[in-house]
């Protein structure tokens, strides 16, 4: 199959791509200005929503990955307004280039986010649970949005929202590892809140699975079964690296540090149920925390 990346450079990106071609798939990245489009790229300015609709044309699939990084720094202003564009803007451009192609990709399968929800608390969360409030819940209620257009063309169309994922290349996970490894990791907060996770392998599972499966549209909570509170998920990983987790982080240095991303990121709460999984019977790779830390911290 031919499959288009948007966002093929990322960490996720870059692994998606490899584990797609490994598989036989003939992968194309799109590539955006000033970079020149070479073999096995496709030019593609988001801004103007220009492409090079010659090389894209076979494309079955396509695969929406773009977006400026969530935790990448303090949302400002003008930061709101990239997270924005990356996101919303990137994929109405993409959506409207796809229906030029003649023919049309069969399936878009495009990224969203449990930040869907907003924080709530100790609710379960379903796909059929109501949206939430907030600047992530927003912007990424106008992702699915624009995603969603590319129904209107006859492209079936899969969002999957992730929860964190976990990988030790990279990510939070990562980001959590130095502190934790020198023994000063602790809960954020009260530790309360619900963290939903899954773990790379089974993020890059789904991608090809939405690819893949003619039976799957729409959105679904791209979690593993077993949410965790943030105390559980310290005491957890603190375990699985043998060191103690006895430094809480307050809520006032958290939006000291990170302002309004402290409350909508760090200090939300999302217990996320992946209620249209299961009823496909999706077979996870990782279900339990304990045992995919300690597989995942072994990744090289």
């Amino acid at each position: 199959m031919n499959i288009l990346i948007a966002g093929s450079s990322g960490m996720i990106g870059t692994a998606i791509s490899a584990r797609l071609r490994a598989s036989g798939h003939t992968v194309l990245s799109f590539v955006r200005p000033p970079m020149i489009a070479g073999q096995g790229q496709v030019a593609w300015n988001p801004e103007t929503g220009e492409m090079d609709l010659e090389k894209a044309a076979g494309a079955q699939a396509v695969i929406n990955l773009s977006g400026a990084s969530i935790a990448g720094s303090r949302w400002s202003e003008t930061r709101k307004a990239l997270l924005r564009s990356s996101r919303i803007d990137s994929t109405r451009k993409l959506v409207e280039a796809l229906a030029r192609l003649g023919p049309r990709p069969k399936v878009l399968v495009s990224a969203s986010a449990v930040g869907y929800y907003g924080n709530r608390g100790d609710e379960l969360l379903t796909e059929e649970s109501a949206p939430g409030d907030g600047f992530l819940a927003r912007l990424v209620q106008e992702w699915e949005k624009e995603a969603r257009r590319a129904e209107e063309f006859g492209i079936r169309t899969v969002m999957f929202r992730f929860g964190i994922v976990l990988t030790a290349k990279g990510g939070a996970l990562a980001q959590m590892l130095g502190p934790f490894r020198m023994g000063v990791g602790g809960r954020l907060g009260s530790g309360r809140q619900w963290m939903s996770w899954i773990s790379l392998v089974d993020m890059l599972r789904l991608l090809e699975e939405g690819v893949a499966n003619e039976g799957w549209s729409g959105a679904y909570n791209a979690v593993a079964p077993q949410p965790v509170t943030n105390a559980e998920f310290t005491r957890t990983l603190a375990r699985a690296l043998h060191r103690p987790a006895i430094f809480p982080v307050p809520p006032m240095a958290l939006r000291a540090l990170f302002g309004e991303m402290a409350d909508e990121m760090l200090l939300a709460s999302q217990r996320v149920e992946p209620r249209r999984l299961r009823e496909q019977v999706y077979s996870y790779s990782h279900e339990r925390l304990e045992p995919a830390l300690r597989e995942l911290l072994t990744e090289r």
